[in-house]
């Protein structure tokens, strides 16, 4: 799976994930660059986005951005080897299903929104 992690990502989830096999990509390397082009460089990429910044959920719920899928890592107070456990095991688990939504990884709860597709009866038609 193509991962693009948010600089906010701790180093062992980005190192574990890689050594489940996942292609990640780090936001970092560019570390002036704001969320809303994080999110389209992911998008770009075809990526879904790893991070640990609730402001995507403002991009994606208030704002309406279009996403490939966005995983916010909710895991406070943990390890970061701990963090890195949790993250490559939903992602064993239950990778397909972070595609093209909104998921939050907390202590013992993974929640997936999946996005909504679009409304094809509220578009307008044309005479």
């Amino acid at each position: 799976m193509n991962l693009l992690a948010d600089e906010s990502v701790d180093k062992p989830i980005v190192d574990g994930l890689r050594q489940d096999g996942h292609n990640v990509y780090i936001a970092e390397l560019d570390p002036s660059i704001d969320d809303d082009t994080v999110l389209r460089r992911a998008n770009e990429a075809g990526a879904l986005l790893i991070t640990l910044d609730k402001d995507f959920g403002e991009l994606v719920f208030r704002q309406g951005r279009v996403h490939a899928g966005v995983v916010l890592i909710r895991l406070a107070g943990l390890s970061p080897q701990a963090k890195a456990r949790i993250v490559s095991t939903v992602f064993a688990n239950r990778g397909g299903e972070l595609l093209n939504a909104f998921s939050v990884i907390s202590p013992g709860t993974v929640r997936v929104r999946r996005s909504q597709p679009p409304n094809d009866n509220a578009r307008p038609t044309s005479k």
